[in-house]
């Protein structure tokens, strides 16, 4: 009977991976974000996108730096989930409807990116700690927290938005 090669072996070989799905995310990120603040009515949702993008943009950085200290490549998967995502936020975006309630779907849509996010990050930084990769970790948890305040900065955005759209 032939062996059957595994890909993931132990924990470093999941933590790549678990890497190279937060690169894809990120990447796809890039892309979408801009369509989002275009689409966004609210002046200040429409900023907070545009500040979002410059800091994908850093975060996308600290992932290549990442995988340069690690000897890796960070290509070579693809995060079916973020795809599933950026495609509601498209959806979203060619919806036909009010100003206030499509900038409140565009929350709803980057609301769930940001929590696929935070819990990307969180699970990767706690596998750098068991694997001693102390500096990984660390900065991980940098973006791990700028993930969390850019979901608090949507919540807040969406108290006043979804009075908004729920007053038509």
């Amino acid at each position: 009977m032939a062996k059957i090669k595994v890909k993931l072996q132990d924990l470093h070989d999941l933590y790549l991976e678990q890497l190279r799905d937060l690169y894809s995310a990120e990447t796809q990120l890039l892309k979408a974000l801009p369509k989002m603040a275009a689409s966004a009515t609210d002046p200040d949702l429409k900023q907070g996108f545009e500040d979002h993008l410059v800091q994908t943009q850093e975060q996308v950085g600290r992932l290549e730096g990442l995988f340069q200290d690690l000897e890796q490549d960070p290509g070579g998967h693809t995060c079916q989930a973020m795809l599933g995502l950026v495609k509601e936020g498209e959806e979203m975006i060619r919806e036909k409807a009010a100003p206030a309630v499509k900038d409140a779907g565009l929350i709803a849509v980057a609301q769930r990116i940001e929590h696929y996010e935070i819990a990307g990050y969180g699970t990767v930084a706690a596998y750098a700690d068991l694997l001693g990769l102390e500096r990984q970790a660390m900065v991980l948890r940098t973006t791990l927290e700028e993930e969390k305040e850019t979901d608090a900065r949507l919540t807040l955005a969406a108290r006043e938005i979804n009075v908004e759209a729920a007053e038509g």
